[in-house]
């Protein structure tokens, strides 16, 4: 049986702060951006094969970006806008 992608990696959730523009009121501010960080593992999991360790080599750590949606700071505005400008997955 094939191993699946999350097998080569641990997980864990983190936040990480972003200076984002809100496009209605233009009001710049800082705001807590949720990541879930997979770390490649040390060793290649018991039961891989040969298709299995050479996706294992190739595998690097990254980040995913959880958020897509964030809600304006400011009292005025408070509009949900999206997240733009920041990429979705980077590379550790």
């Amino acid at each position: 049986m094939a191993l699946q992608e999350r097998d080569f990696y641990t997980e864990s959730p983190t936040t990480k702060p972003a200076d984002l523009n809100c496009p209605y009121c233009r009001t710049v501010d800082s705001y807590q951006l949720k990541w879930l960080v997979r770390k490649k593992k040390d060793r290649i999991p018991g039961g891989a094969d040969e298709r299995d360790r050479a996706k294992f080599a190739k595998a690097q750590s990254y980040m995913l970006l959880l958020d897509d949606k964030v809600a304006c700071k400011n009292v005025r505005c408070r509009k949900p806008f999206d997240v733009s400008g920041i990429n979705s997955v980077a590379f550790i």
